[in-house]
């Protein structure tokens, strides 16, 4: 066969499945063999295939053996539908609108053939081409959002740079984590990763490619070269992919935009490298067949195994992805069993000739890379739209083929067989115990033990001679009192009973005569008491039961109940061991010789038409789960790996499935040098073209970085020059007197001269320094004298020794004592806030001096003389004596504990306020800065629960906000709702799923689901098209902080004022409900 033979014949086969794929997305049919039918009998046009499929929607159409065997010769596309357990029921067109729906299906047909009839791009590329177009648009329109939006890098290259060895992350360009999630997966495969590294294009091509595929494949290979020699040897934290999604827009031609099945991007990349490499390999073996590693890699072979009417036939396949069912189906295992046999198959293996019809596959050769392709979208079509199964499916991480190989068919029917006749067996044991578990002939059923026991305890009651409805007058009124002497039902209280009946005949009137008090019986008032009267019986009994009757009764219902615990432990024994003997079918040694290790799990999380996506991958150096999402690569593990890819838990769920050989270590090892035998990394790894290009790369970064650095040190020059300024300027202004009552205090007076080191003027109150000034002198002074009235000795040396003693007593108080939450000392003192977290003495003492230095406390003689030598004893302070690092330090921390206190107070004053989107800044860097501190003590910040929960319902109470906005319809008030989302609430949510607190995440799934609900709601197409731009932003699962808005302005106070609104504000939310969500 010729070169131009060959590729007439695959363009053909890959028309054809084309034309099938198009049938079975309108038809909703996915029976091959029927969709193969239909294209045969209207001759390859689609529009009456359509017509044949929907004539015969009743039933099943009949096909002869000719049709059967021609149909089955065509399947050697590596892509067939194989494995489909969906029901082969046709839509249903035979409403009043059958014709009008026809006609439409075929114009559309009609249309797609003729574009492929024009162009030779057929519908699948079209779809890549749409949903890539869409990513570069957003890249694009990503270049020009401000640093406030969520897909923005962080302008500090610090940010962006990689940790050691740690694996590299891919940035999502937009809406391209489908793009991250398949090529990490890929580039983990060690010998996927070497085949691109080192391949170099055919020679024949290099200057001149000679058709559309040598066009388009080799630029992509290039880039996909340059990609993976970035994951290799970058200094960048993550890389940027855009280039080599831009060869893959470029290769398809398309004006719209949708999204667009993993899958198919999936299966359409494999088909370029399967291309690329196909080049290289037919001029690499001149004379000899030509090997396609990427064939090798990921395609195998399968045998079809059919009978049709009773007639055999075999012929095997080629495949990639496998696709398997999920619905309906439990655990992987079972899905391959549904996949490997359709129809009924006993005709297979039976000396019958049988009538009916079947097929089973068997693997006669699987490819190092098995991946699996877990269908979990479904056409709704009641609702006209797509739909995700979100059921639970659970799959292993050793995966042993040898029941599904063609070498093992005989002893698999065996085992099939065997495990057909015990799940048989199993369901009339399970039917028997049920009748045990749920006994009785009415809608409410009991366990058989449970009522005999019951009877039981019936027929041992102590009997009653009288009728139940005998002491009740049925003449008396609906209030329900017999007699004059109880009091009347307004008189009680609800849940009290009435003192003739609590305090029995004992507390019963003297006057009343013993006839009368019998006479009086209580009626139980059901909507009155909350307790039955004491004389009426708690359960019902026999009136009239004699001693041999209940002593017979006893024995039989004491016997039957033992004889039903006995047959009940039987049966679920039973049960039991059956369910453990189909387990254990396939563990002997001879069934467990082809395993498979899962290597990656791609994951998704949304609804059919929206999401985000991510991969887990296993790292067999470190032994553990590496999950990447999009720019954040982190260390993973099962529990979270079940968690997020089983399914049934939110609305994440496994996709697709890669599992590779376990006994070909090749696919996961590195590569050694052949002369030292040292292994290969990093940068060792590149042919020479790409270490170049990576250098080239690094060296950008590290100017990046030197550039940055370059910048902060300028712009630290300058704050330090222009503070220095300030506080040289505000010396001469401050006061030496004061008047004021003694107010608590928190500052720290400024040093005296360089000898003392300098103070952080943001340490200092804003509103008024001279202020707070005065608070502390107050403090001092009052320390001083006390300290003069106590000493005999009025030497300054002295004075000042005692009056650090007092004063660091007064604060040991307060550090000590017990407050309510309004009250929080350290806002007070920064000696408070370091006696909690247990501050190095050397730094207590040298605070409390400088406080003593301080030049305001110069207004007389005295307080000058101890001011002095205060200065004289720091002046004397070695620097091997106090770490003045760790001293700054220290006072640093409570400057940010000071500004966090300050977000605190502000967000939760504006969110008291119902004003949420100004209150929402200030609750999210006041948790952050909090978390930040709390990670160095439990008393270094506040409450952090409290601050957790109104950040939280801040971000609730906006989502509500802006979907109202967008439920109006309204387009003023709709653009404000989204850029609501967009600005404010999507970029705080990797905040609320870094910590995975189960509050937090619940938030976070009720405003996903909030907006989710819209997908299937009517609405304005320029609505739907906003929605579904929105939606891939909310369904975001990084957990990578970007980027978004600036810290807010911190509001001045003075620390009195700082007290009182702390206080007011503490006391006014701890009154909310601290519960919720």
């Amino acid at each position: 066969m010729t070169v131009e033979q060959n590729v007439l014949q695959q363009h053909s086969q890959k028309h054809q499945q084309t034309l099938l794929n198009q049938l079975r997305e309108v038809t909703g049919t996915t029976d091959i063999q029927l969709l193969q039918q239909a294209l045969q009998v209207s001759n390859g046009d689609v529009a009456e295939a359509v017509a044949f499929l929907t004539e015969k929607n009743s039933k099943v159409p009949q096909q002869d053996e000719t049709t059967y065997y021609q149909t089955s010769q065509v399947a050697s596309d590596r892509y067939i539908s194989v494995g489909s357990q969906a029901d082969t029921n046709v839509i249903d067109l035979t409403g009043d609108d059958k014709d009008d729906l026809q006609r439409a299906i075929a114009l559309s047909l009609e249309e797609s053939s003729r574009a492929f009839r024009e162009t030779g791009i057929t519908d699948e590329e079209q779809a890549i081409s749409r949903v890539l177009e869409a990513s570069i648009a957003e890249n694009k329109a990503s270049l020009k959002r401000t640093h406030t939006e969520v897909w923005s890098d962080s302008p500090n290259p610090h940010d962006r740079k990689r940790i050691d060895s740690c694996p590299v992350g891919l940035k999502n360009v937009g809406n391209t984590c489908w793009f991250s999630a398949v090529i990490q997966s890929l580039f983990n495969l060690l010998e996927f990763q070497r085949l691109v590294l080192n391949y170099s294009p055919p020679a024949r091509v290099l200057d001149l490619p000679r058709n559309q595929k040598e066009h388009r494949n080799l630029p992509f290979m290039q880039e996909l070269r340059n990609l993976f020699s970035l994951m290799v040897g970058s200094k960048r934290k993550y890389v940027d992919p855009s280039r080599a999604v831009e060869i893959l827009k470029d290769a398809f031609k398309s004006s719209e935009s949708q999204q667009q099945d993993v899958s198919e991007f999936t299966h359409k990349l494999l088909d370029w490298l399967e291309d690329a490499f196909q080049m290289k390999a037919e001029e690499d073996s001149v004379g000899e067949k030509p090997k396609n590693p990427m064939v090798e890699l990921f395609y195998g072979r399968f045998l079809a195994v059919g009978v049709l009417e009773g007639k055999k036939f075999e012929n095997t396949e080629m495949f990639g992805q496998y696709p398997l069912q999920v619905n309906g189906f439990k655990d992987l295992h079972e899905c391959l069993e549904a996949a490997m046999v359709e129809g009924e198959i006993e005709s297979l293996h039976s000396a019958e000739n049988s009538a009916r019809s079947g097929q089973e596959h068997w693997f006669t050769e699987l490819p190092p890379v098995l991946t699996f392709e877990l269908s979990r979208f479904e056409f709704n079509q009641a609702l006209g739209r797509p739909e995700k199964i979100h059921n639970k499916l659970e799959f292993p991480s050793m995966l042993y083929m040898d029941r599904y190989m063609d070498r093992n068919r005989e002893i698999t029917r065996i085992k099939r067989e065997e495990i057909r006749r015990l799940k048989e067996h199993l369901t009339v044991l399970q039917q028997r115990l049920e009748r045990y578990l749920s006994y009785g002939s009415g809608p409410k059923r009991f366990p058989l033990a449970d009522v005999l026991q019951y009877a039981m305890e019936f027929a041992s009651s102590k009997p009653v001679c009288t009728s139940p409805v005998e002491d009740i007058d049925t003449s008396a009124p609906p209030g329900g009192t017999t007699g004059q002497q109880l009091p009347p039902p307004s008189t009680a209280e609800p849940d009290s009973v009435p003192p003739q009946e609590s305090s029995g005949p004992a507390s019963a009137p003297a006057a009343a005569p013993p006839a009368a008090q019998q006479q009086r019986v209580p009626v139980h008032k059901p909507f009155t008491q909350s307790r039955l009267p004491p004389d009426l019986p708690m359960h019902p009994a026999p009136r009239h039961i004699t001693e041999e009757e209940l002593r017979v009764l006893e024995g039989c219902l004491h016997r039957w109940r033992s004889e039903v615990e006995n047959d009940t432990r039987d049966l679920q024994g039973s049960i039991t061991r059956i369910h453990r003997t189909i387990e254990l079918m396939y563990t002997d040694k001879s069934m467990m010789q082809v395993p498979y290790r899962l290597h990656a799990v791609l994951v998704h999380e949304g609804q059919a038409n929206a999401g985000h996506y991510w991969a887990y991958i296993y790292d067999p150096h470190q032994r553990c789960w590496m999950k990447y999402n999009d720019i954040s690569v982190t260390k993973s593990s099962w529990e979270e790996l079940v968690r997020d890819s089983f399914g049934g838990y939110r609305n994440a769920s496994a996709y697709c499935l890669m599992y590779i050989n376990d006994k070909k270590p090749f696919l996961i090892e590195e590569e050694f040098d052949k002369e030292t035998g040292q292994i290969l990394s990093g940068m060792d790894k590149l042919p020479p073209d790409l270490k170049q290009y990576v250098k080239e790369d690094n060296e950008q970064f590290d100017k990046e970085i030197e550039e940055w650095d370059a910048m902060q040190a300028r712009k630290a020059q300058q704050e330090k020059l222009a503070l220095a300024a300030a506080a040289a300027s505000a010396a001469p202004s401050s006061t030496s007197t004061s008047t004021s009552s003694p107010q608590p205090m928190s500052i720290e007076s400024s040093p005296p001269d360089n000898t003392v080191a300098q103070q952080d003027p943001e340490y200092l109150e804003q509103p008024s320094p001279t202020g707070d000034f005065k608070h502390l002198q107050e403090d001092t002074e009052r320390a001083i004298s006390r300290a003069a009235a106590e000493q005999e000795d009025r030497s300054p040396e002295v004075l000042l020794n005692a009056a650090i003693k007092l004063e660091y007593a007064r604060l040991l108080r307060f550090a000590q004592e017990d407050t309510p939450p309004e009250l929080d000392y350290r806002l007070h003192h920064v000696i408070v806030y370091f006696i909690q977290n247990e501050a190095p003495k050397k730094i207590l003492e040298r605070t409390l001096l400088t406080q003593f230095a301080d030049r305001n406390l110069a207004f007389d003689e005295r307080c000058k003389s101890i001011m002095q030598v205060a200065r004289a004893k720091l002046d004397l302070i070695k620097p091997e004596e106090v770490n003045m690092d760790e001293y700054e330090m220290w006072h640093q921390d409570y400057r940010n504990f000071r500004e966090t206190t300050v977000l605190m107070v502000t967000g939760l004053e504006l969110f008291q306020k119902s004003n949420y989107v100004e209150a929402l800044m200030y609750l999210i860097y006041s948790y952050q800065y909090n978390r930040e501190l709390l990670l160095k003590g439990l008393y270094r910040g506040h409450d952090e629960e409290l601050l957790g929960y109104h950040r939280r319902e801040c971000l609730l109470k906006l989502n509500e906000q802006a979907a109202a906005m967008f439920e109006s319809g309204e387009e003023p008030e709709v653009g404000t709702g989204l850029g609501i989302m967009n600005e404010l609430v999507v970029p705080c949510i990797p905040l609320l799923l870094a910590q995975e607190a189960e509050k937090d995440l619940l938030a976070v799934e009720d405003m996903r689901n909030r907006w989710c609900s819209y997908l299937g709601q009517e609405m304005e197409a320029n609505l739907q098209e906003k929605l579904t731009d929105f939606l891939p932003k909310l369904l975001d699962c990084s957990t990578e902080m970007k980027s978004f808005h600036d810290p807010p302005k911190l509001p001045s106070y003075s620390t009195l004022e700082l007290c009182e609104r702390f206080g007011r504000i503490v006391a006014a939310v701890g009154r909310a409900p601290g519960e919720g969500r």
